[in-house]
This record gives C-alpha cells, sequence and structure tokens, in this order.
C-alpha cells in the first residue's frame, strides 16, 4: 500500500476547509447585520465617490495586515464602536463611525470574523 505524506492531504483538504469557512464567516456577518455597511470586496462607489458606509474587508486586511494587535483593536471597535472624531477611515468611506454591536455578535463570535477578515487575501 502507498502511504500519501501528510503534507500532501492537508493540501487537498485546504480549498474545501477554506470553502467552509468562508461560508460560515459570511453567515456569521450577515445574521450579525455587518454586510449592512461593509463588503468584502471593494466595489462601487457612492454618489459622494467614497465607499458605501464602511470599508470593504479585503481593504481593512491590507491596511492590517503585520499590525500587532489589529485583531484585539478591531474586535474590541467591532463590540464598542469607533468616534467619528478619531475615524481611521475618514475620507475614505461615507460613514463616520462605527456603532456598537455587542447587541448584535457575541464577543467570540466578533473575534473569529475579525480574524478572518484579516486573513483575506487583497486581490490584484
Amino acid at each position: 500500500m502507498k502511504k500519501t505524506p501528510l503534507l500532501v492531504l492537508a493540501l487537498a483538504v485546504a480549498p474545501a476547509f477554506a470553502a467552509n469557512q468562508d461560508e460560515a464567516m459570511t453567515a456569521l456577518a450577515k445574521n450579525a447585520g455587518c454586510l449592512t455597511c461593509h463588503h468584502i470586496e471593494p466595489g462601487a462607489k457612492g454618489p459622494d465617490g467614497m465607499a458605501p458606509i464602511g470599508p470593504a474587508w479585503r481593504d481593512v486586511a491590507a491596511k492590517y495586515k503585520g499590525v500587532k494587535g489589529a485583531q484585539a483593536q478591531l474586535t474590541a471597535t467591532v463590540m464598542k464602536g469607533s468616534s467619528p472624531y478619531e475615524s481611521h477611515w475618514k475620507g475614505q468611506v461615507s460613514g463616520l463611525s462605527m456603532p456598537p454591536n455587542a447587541v448584535a455578535i457575541k464577543e467570540a463570535d466578533a473575534k473569529k470574523l475579525v480574524g478572518w477578515i484579516l486573513a483575506l487575501e487583497t486581490k490584484k
């Protein structure tokens, strides 16, 4: 019987796992209302020339790539909201701030979602 190396098996299973993870995280985001203001892919601009309300998640992933503590920082922003006076997307999106979402999503789920967002690859 020929043995298949574990790495080959892992590489074969990875795309299916990633697709399931994408579906699960998209469903979580939809159920929590995140997709009302955010999109995964950068898209069409609004009438003011800015992206709809919140930044696209691939843009978030690109902005925070390699930033230490980004997952904890962004999870806190999801849960507690952000200040319109300290907006880190000012001039790039039409929304002024992110509302607190503690009533819409559990912190553990927000942490998973933010981790998934930060792992998104920037499309070329």
